[in-house]
């Protein structure tokens, strides 16, 4: 796949044809001089790759683009983009941050719309700040993003209005700048850590006079708390114009109006040339040799080893597809072994990965990056050196290429078969694709029989030439090292590591031959006893002789895909405060595989099918979900039958999440979030052990026979409750769930209440907690919790709910736009479905440290204005219309429906809800929201978690 983010994008908008007529022209009479060919307005015009006709391209007259395709998944819906093809690379040095900035202010006042009322307005039509409107600024481009809940013409209309409001009438006036200066500090304060330090640490040392070094999209202090009005207006005229603008929607509209409504609205855009495209680098791709140790307390270890090379244009064409499809398929078998050595038993390295690819258009990179327990940096090197050498050197087997091109085989008759309900966001990404990487439309057609015209040249020996031909040979690499400590011996050790790695012995790799899956057969199928139909949805409830519960659903909201739900009575209320990490381990059961397949095994022997494998933990259950097709849903049902059968329980997956253990432990209080999520739990609920944070040698004390004996009998006789929603065939779904499931042995006919375990208090101590952690000193978090109540009452639930929905407003409005205090505040109720009596309500932001108490007054505020009388009608209506839009919408793809059949047969309740919902929420007051902020956001009554750097506590 080819990457344009810079300047070769209109290198290979002229055609071959383009170049050899201008040469041409210089001999020629000057009257010929005009029979240049015109530049392409798309890549595909200059590529044989062949486009997706069902597509609407076109430009208008001021040479904005556009990209329209009809869609109906989710039906009634639609997406719009506008992609500016310009982000950070274009700000000269006095405009770092500049662009970020820029796209800011797009929600902050334009001609047509007054400062501050975008987002209402938007809100007013059903679309929620952040979920459904949003923007994202790059390197190389500023993405505008508006998600239409529904169709109509109006609201399309609105959203080409906003849209082109930004595109040229933002007023960006001084005032506006200046209250959302605090706003951007803000933002750039939150992503600041290790993590970015980490990043700019690795550019540095790659590419240390790049360009794009500089510019981190983010930007710098110095330029963002002095940006004025005319340096933003000045960078927003001479980027955003029309030639350097696409424009794209897709969803549940006739082509002929958006393309109507696109021309009335941006026809009157001024024409304007698009500015140069910058350069990103210079990268020297002759740079080689030379080692980079890098330490922070939160990084885990972690070592790199890279050799650059010339970048290659190398345009989207059949034979360019053909040669990056050769090395992609080599690369993922390389990856594919490094991949089994972590799951083997003493694993070297806890993961590693080889890969070539850009660095944007000045340099192709090669890379072999390897991360490892501390302390084991070299026995992780050595390993995955020798790993990556044998593969170049002596290639591949057959049997490793069969289970590559099964899976991408497919992968892509999947596609193929669910081609009519792809949805709004699948096409919507392609077609930016094209913008912004010159990435033709295809379609799954054509992409399957492609794959099938070049799977015949697809042997061991042409995908190792096309790999070794791709990379860059790793001689005197670039040796990078990340993590807490450095390494005994420093770069002098790095580099005779690597060394030991490439002289290690190696031979050609053996091919063992195809495996067959040992679990078909669970005995006699079971028989239906019950077989019932819910009138309002449609579900068929169906329960098997064995106790086992099935829920069927058939819908064609997604062509060729079939969404299960398993879920097995257990889960977290096994634990007792004696015992509180009993059943931790079940999530690693599928590390462990089956007994008669290890679970590297299971991955070849189950390539090229749709199938998942492995448990998680809920309260109240172990449960699993996923999305197959009606081709491999026996498959998937013995697949999870031959799990909770027979779970393998191999030590090596245990080993595996004791390596993930210690890290974890390292980087408790690396940021002001890490550190809440380690104390708050233990704080709310008194310290009960099921919910504080355990002491790390009690992890490393639990093993697979300690669970054994815990969930054995789950496993062996424990209730049973599946969901298959989608494109099915009902009485093969039923056939394929009698088969394993219906087969087992009696199960217990209900969940197990566990009462006692559902028991859990919040603390009677209430007040400010101060918590510290590690990470950037100028950090903090506000976080308040309020106990509420269960979920039993759904009316009372559904007006907290919207309580949250109207805090998160208030804060976005007091905190962000006003003070500019924060960048992302968030409020949230969780009325509790498992412990009686217990829910929270939770208002949490981050702020500078300096702005802890300040936040904390406006937080005190915003209560007491809730308590004091009811709000106007306006906020209310701004915080309940997305929530009637997101219901109008949940049934239109297979996630609503596995939600409402996933537990249809033991807790039917839950329909009811689903149904009385809207009405309840229609019919909530301002005086009901006054009446729960009374009853439970009490002054004084909730626990204030405040999270400052721990220098600022160790100071006073």
């Amino acid at each position: 796949m080819r990457n344009f983010p810079l300047a070769a994008s209109l290198l290979l908008a002229l055609s071959p044809l383009a170049f050899t007529t201008a040469l041409a022209a210089q001999d020629a009479p000057a009257t010929e001089a005009t029979t240049e060919a015109p530049t392409p307005v798309w890549a595909f015009e200059d590529s044989d790759v062949p486009v997706d006709t069902d597509y609407t391209f076109g430009q208008l007259p001021n040479g904005m683009r556009y990209i329209i395709r009809q869609n109906a998944t989710p039906a009634g819906t639609a997406l719009v983009r506008m992609r500016i093809d310009s982000g950070a690379l274009e700000e000269t040095d006095t405009e770092l941050g500049l662009s970020h900035y820029l796209e800011h202010m797009a929600f902050n006042g334009s001609k047509g719309i007054p400062e501050g009322e975008m987002i209402k307005l938007l809100e007013r039509e059903g679309l929620a700040f952040g979920a459904d409107t949003n923007a994202s600024t790059g390197f190389d481009a500023i993405t505008y993003l508006l998600n239409l809940p529904r169709n109509d013409e109006t609201l399309l209309g609105t959203a080409l209005m906003l849209m082109r409001e930004t595109a040229s009438e933002l007023t960006i006036s001084q005032d506006a700048v200046e209250r959302e200066r605090g706003v951007i500090l803000a933002e750039r304060r939150d992503r600041a850590g290790f993590q970015q330090r980490n990043f700019e640490d690795n550019v540095d040392f790659l590419a240390p006079d790049a360009r794009y070094g500089d510019r981190i999209p983010i930007g710098t202090i110095e330029v963002l708390e002095s940006a004025t009005a005319d340096q933003i207006r000045a960078l927003y005229q001479r980027t955003y114009r029309p030639s350097n603008t696409v424009l794209v929607v897709v969803g549940d509209f006739p082509v002929e109006v958006v393309e109507a409504a696109i021309r009335t609205r941006f026809a009157d855009w001024t024409p304007a040339p698009a500015p140069a495209e910058p350069e990103a680098g210079p990268i020297d791709v002759t740079r080689k040799g030379m080692t980079d140790i890098h330490l922070d307390p939160a990084l885990s270890e972690s070592v790199t080893i890279s050799r650059l090379a010339p970048w290659r244009d190398e345009p989207d064409t059949i034979a360019n597809r053909k040669a990056a499809f050769l090395r992609g398929v080599g690369y993922a078998i390389i990856n594919r072994r490094l991949t089994r050595l972590t799951r083997s038993a003493d694993a070297p390295f806890r993961g590693a990965s080889f890969s070539s690819g850009d660095i944007f258009e000045e340099a192709r990179i090669t890379s072999l990056s390897v991360s490892s327990v501390d302390g084991e940096w070299k026995k992780g090197l050595l390993a995955a050196t020798r790993e990556v050498n044998q593969a170049l050197t002596y290639g591949f087997t057959q049997a490793e290429v069969d289970e590559q091109l099964a899976n991408i085989r497919t992968s892509l008759e999947n596609a193929v078969k669910s081609a009519e309900t792809r949805s709004n966001a699948v096409f919507a990404g392609t077609a930016l694709a094209l913008a912004s990487d010159e990435r033709v439309p295809t379609t799954p057609d054509w992409q399957q029989a492609e794959f099938e015209r070049l799977a015949p040249e697809m042997t061991p020996q042409a995908l190792w030439q096309a790999v070794t031909a791709d990379a860059a040979p790793l001689t005197e690499p670039l040796i990078r090292f990340e993590g807490r400590t450095a390494p005994e011996g420093g770069e002098a050790a790095l580099r005779t590591a690597f060394d030991e790695g490439m002289a290690q012995p190696i031979t050609a790799p053996v091919d063992k031959g195809p495996l067959v899956f040992g679990y078909t057969d669970f005995g006699p199928a079971g028989t239906v006893v019950s077989d019932t139909v819910e009138p309002r949805l449609s579900l068929r409830l169906i329960r098997f002789a064995n106790g086992v519960r099935l829920t069927l659903k058939k819908t064609d909201v997604r062509k060729d895909r079939i969404a299960f739900s398993f879920a097995l009575d257990g889960g977290n209320l096994m634990n007792t405060k004696e015992a509180p990490l009993r059943t931790y381990l079940a999530g690693s059961l599928e590390g462990g595989g089956l007994g008669k397949h290890s679970r590297d095994e299971l991955t070849t022997m189950l390539a090229g099918r749709s199938v998942a494998f492995g448990l998680g933990r809920d309260i109240d259950a172990f449960t699993a979900s996923a999305v197959t097709t009606p081709r491999d849903l026996t498959l998937q049902m013995q697949v999870m039958a031959a799990l909770i059968t027979d779970p393998g329980y191999r030590p090596e997956a245990v080993e595996q999440f004791r390596k993930g253990i210690e890290n974890f432990y390292k980087t408790l209080d690396s940021t002001p979030g890490r550190a809440l999520a380690a104390a708050q739990g233990g704080i709310i609920h008194d310290n009960d052990p099921r919910f504080a944070l355990q002491p790390k040698e009690a992890f490393f004390a639990l093993d697979f026979q300690q669970l054994r004996d815990v969930i054995g009998d789950r496993l062996a006789s424990g209730a049973i409750e599946i969901a298959l929603v989608g494109d099915l065939d009902e009485a093969e779904a039923i056939a394929a769930v009698a088969s394993t499931f219906g087969a087992l042995p009696a199960r217990e006919a209900e969940f197990n209440p566990r009462t006692e375990a559902r028991v859990v208090t919040f603390t009677a101590e209430r007040g400010q907690r101060v918590l510290t952690h590690k990470g950037e000193p100028d950090q903090a978090l506000v976080h308040w919790v309020w106990p509420t109540t269960d979920d039993s009452d759904l009316a009372e639930s559904m007006r907290l709910n919207l309580l949250a929905r109207i805090v998160r407003l208030e804060l976005t409005d007091r905190l962000r736009e006003k003070l500019g205090q924060a960048y992302s505040p968030s409020a949230a109720s969780d009325t509790s479905d498992d412990y009686p009596g217990f829910g929270t309500f939770t208002i949490s932001t981050s702020v500078a440290v300096d702005q802890v108490e300040p936040s904390r007054e406006a937080l005190k505020q915003l209560v007491a204005d809730l308590r004091q009388a009811p709000l106007d009608t306006d906020i209310i209506e701004r915080a309940r219309k997305p929530y009637f839009e997101a219901y109008n919408n949940y049934l239109k793809d297979l996630g609503g429906w596995l939600a409402l059949a996933a537990d249809a047969q033991s807790e039917p309740d839950e329909l009811d809800d689903y149904f009385d919902a809207p009405a309840i929420m229609g019919a909530i007051t301002p005086e009901d929201i006054h009446q729960m902020a009374l009853k439970y956001l009490v002054p004084d009554g909730a626990v204030e978690f405040v999270v400052v750097p721990e220098a600022s506590v160790a100071t006073k």
